[in-house]
């Protein structure tokens, strides 16, 4: 059912693949950042689950359905704050299952450009991965320096004490890169920018729409 409805989305909006000229796409101001894009392209961004994430998704074509909403939030809306049409692109040449609409949609409703407006609920490149996988065993996986981590600090290892982290042979900033942002200050602020965006969104859409008619008064 939802892939059909993907699929008449796709056959039915036009630039459905785009931000603009999109007829269901709110117009964000996502920012335009090579580096931050190539970090989460390459499995570089600090954050273990994420790039495990990525990980995969490079060396097999595909990831779970959940992992890809991790990662789509996390480029878009929750951290990066890149634009949902980068990270469609990417899953398009990756992903041994790609279907142009349903990428296109769920990028769209994981960004919270169109399809989907509760942009205060984010995943966490943290808490998220910890609910199905307290031990981390998908990190360990697919990131193999972390093979022997401690539980304790897999998902996030910047907070290991340097003895651990020379104990376990990943030096963060060495082995391993220090957090690309900081999750729990970067999505709050972020929150704030969808607000705003959100704010310009239904003023333009408030202003572009026809004047409503007096109704007619009798005597």
């Amino acid at each position: 059912m939802w892939r059909d409805y993907n699929n008449l989305m796709g056959y039915t909006t036009p630039n459905f693949d785009k931000v603009l000229e999109n007829p269901v796409a709110r117009q964000i101001p996502w920012d335009d950042d090579p580096v931050m894009l190539d970090a989460w392209k390459n499995a570089q961004t600090g954050y273990p689950y994420i790039d495990a994430i990525m990980t995969q998704l490079k060396q097999t074509g595909w990831v779970h359905h959940l992992a890809r909403h991790s990662a789509a939030c996390f480029l878009t809306r929750g951290d990066l704050w890149q634009s949902w049409e980068k990270g469609a692109e990417h899953f398009e040449e990756e992903l041994i299952d790609a279907d142009w609409s349903v990428n296109n949609y769920n990028w769209q409703w994981l960004s919270c450009t169109a399809h989907f407006y509760q942009y205060f609920r984010c995943y966490s490149p943290v808490a998220f991965g910890k609910k199905t996988d307290k031990n981390g065993d998908y990190i360990r996986k697919w990131l193999p320096q972390f093979k022997d981590f401690p539980v304790k600090y897999i998902y996030e290892p910047w907070t290991a004490p340097k003895a651990i982290q020379q104990q376990y042979g990943v030096i963060i900033g060495k082995d391993y890169p220090e957090p690309i942002v900081d999750h729990k200050d970067i999505s709050k602020s972020n929150m704030g920018r969808m607000k705003a965006a959100y704010d310009a969104h239904k003023a333009a859409q408030a202003a572009a729409a026809p004047p409503k008619k007096k109704a007619k008064t009798t005597k």
